[in-house]
């Protein structure tokens, strides 16, 4: 997979992330080296090979689930862009 100039704008255009020129250029080098990395590693045979979710042999200890902070609600509301009293309120971003 390769990553061109126009992909990366319009990407950026997506994320409303404005790229300059020599950014765009440099952010183009960076994600075909990881996407050429990541090709790579494609090619190894995991077949027979255990996932892996830590590298030190030790388990999680068990604790119970339990709720230690109440009533925050209204602490979470408060900090909502827009007033409302039953949820959290964001600016539109989809157009």
């Amino acid at each position: 997979m390769s990553i061109d100039l126009k992909t990366i704008k319009h990407i950026s255009k997506l994320s409303r992330i404005s790229v300059a020129e020599k950014k765009a250029e440099k952010l183009e080098g960076d994600l075909n080296s990881i996407f050429e990395f990541i090709e790579k590693l494609n090619e190894l045979k995991t077949e027979n090979v255990e996932p892996l979710t830590s590298i030190a042999e030790t388990t999680l200890k068990l604790r119970p689930d339990e709720v230690k902070s109440k009533n925050l609600r209204e602490q979470v509301i408060k900090n909502s862009p827009k007033e409302n009293e039953d949820y959290f309120v964001v600016p539109k971003v989809i157009e």
